[in-house]
């Protein structure tokens, strides 16, 4: 296990979610190591760095806006568990709060190698029936 700085570990979180707040697709792909793998709710497969960056981009699209309340967040050697409420707005208009449970680990570069990602998938059903 990679053990960094868990202020460096606290920073690399705080980026990541500051991008997605953000919309900034491509620091969110910077953040990812190359070999990364993802996982969230639903999943059959880890996903790899160009399917997870196209996930978020899609989230993002999908979105008006975004912002993270956190929860809890703690830190373990290389890396963090973080509950969060993602809170963002439909095109429709419809306010959604997506509570999350997320552990992400973070290799000795400070990219992120893992991410397993937990919700209800049905918090997430306004932005999957809009109109394409």
């Amino acid at each position: 296990m990679c053990v960094i700085d868990p202020d460096r570990v606290a920073a690399i979180g705080d980026a990541l979610f500051a991008a997605i707040e953000g919309g900034d697709i491509a620091t969110v792909a910077r953040l990812f190591a190359p070999d990364i793998a993802v996982r969230k709710t639903g999943d059959r497969r880890d996903n790899d760095h160009a399917r997870s960056v196209r996930i978020l981009d899609w989230f993002i699209t999908s979105t008006v806006d975004r912002r993270y309340q956190v929860l809890d967040r703690q830190l373990f050697p290389g890396g963090f568990v973080q509950q969060h409420l993602l809170h963002a707005t439909a095109p429709t208009g419809e306010a959604l709060a997506i509570r999350v449970c997320i552990v992400i680990k973070i290799g000795a570069d400070g990219r992120i190698t893992r991410v397993d990602e937990y919700f209800d998938p049905a918090e997430i059903a306004p932005l999957l029936d809009q109109p394409a």
